[in-house]
């Protein structure tokens, strides 16, 4: 049974790789932190023989006993809300996290994968953004402790598969929703689908023409597992061509969920992108891949999904209270 390290084991995105990899055969070693995880995302695999949790921050010395196949590298915050919380934190994951990872690839001669995304472009002055796009981004604004992250992670991993000649890829992922989302999270979907069912007015910050690309995740993790066996190590997007801006957005929303509230304005974050759209040229090309769900299909999912949650989840203002002091 070939072996399989997932680092954000416990995240939105890493417990559907989980359970993605479980389904193909995979033994599966979760290790998250839980900083932004949440163990109920995976607590239906613990009963599996073939799955094992680590709780670990992979900022610090990573130790995998026994023989490893492939990791892939997925710890780190990922919406605005939670790394302007925990900058440093971020920043660590993103580098120390990364060569540690690659360290234990190159010793078990191992594949790695690792999650990079589409704020490597920054706020893009090319649109759509193809891999060949260098970016836009401030390395001290606020959200550069994210961007800055995962650019320095993409060359490190470059750096580890031209000198060491480790087995790498690099995935830019693109806006993904879906199940197992945070409601507070301060991404677009949970915020507005949460506001929704609060009775609350949906936000949008800025004027609400800036655009976004929404990939469902089972087709995310498509595009991944397909990265991950190609034989390819240069960045590949993966995310969803079909743009849509924010107020647009808010009104589907608003007809989806049945409800009678209004959109409010607020002032755009700065650094904000004002432009998100993939090229998918490449992943096209290479894995034969391109999303399948409709947008309509899988907001419905995502809306049912965070409607059987209990109350109190639905009121949780904040995810936790993180420990500053930690870094």
């Amino acid at each position: 049974m070939k072996k399989v390290l997932i680092t954000g084991g416990a995240g939105f995105l890493g417990s559907h790789l989980c359970d993605r990899f479980i389904k193909e055969g995979f033994h599966v070693i979760a290790m998250d932190n839980l900083i932004t995880g949440d163990l109920k995302n995976i607590e239906h695999l613990f009963p599996l023989e073939q799955f094992e949790f680590h709780h670990h921050d992979v900022s610090t010395f990573v130790h995998v006993p026994g023989e490893l196949d492939y990791i892939l590298h997925f710890a780190s915050p990922a919406s605005p809300i939670d790394y302007l919380k925990i900058p440093i934190e971020t920043l660590k994951v993103g580098s120390l996290g990364t060569l540690n990872l690659l360290g234990v690839a190159k010793q078990k001669k191992a594949t790695i994968l690792v999650a990079s995304t589409s704020e490597v472009y920054g706020d893009p002055l090319v649109h759509p953004q193809t891999e060949e796009y260098y970016g836009n981004v401030s390395p001290i604004g606020p959200r550069g402790v994210y961007d800055e992250a995962k650019r320095f992670m993409e060359s490190i991993t470059m750096a580890y598969h031209r000198f060491h000649g480790v087995d790498t890829r690099i995935v830019r992922i693109f806006n993904t929703y879906g199940p197992r989302m945070r409601l507070n999270d301060g991404r677009v979907v949970p915020a507005f689908m949460g506001q929704a069912l609060r009775g609350e007015d949906l936000t949008v910050f800025g004027d609400g023409s800036q655009t976004r690309s929404f990939c469902y995740i089972d087709d995310q993790v498509e595009g991944i597992y397909r990265l991950l066996f190609s034989d390819y190590a240069e960045p590949v997007n993966i995310g969803n061509p079909h743009e849509t801006t924010i107020k647009e957005f808010a009104e589907e929303i608003i007809k989806l969920t049945g409800t009678e509230q209004k959109v409010i304005y607020k002032p755009l974050p700065q650094d904000d992108p004002l432009q998100r759209q993939p090229d998918i040229s490449r992943a096209k090309e290479i894995l034969d891949w391109e999303p399948k769900v409709p947008r309509s299909e899988g907001l419905k999912i995502v809306y049912d999904y965070f409607k059987s949650l209990p109350l109190s989840v639905l009121q949780q203002k904040a995810h936790r209270e993180f420990n500053q002091k930690q870094h």
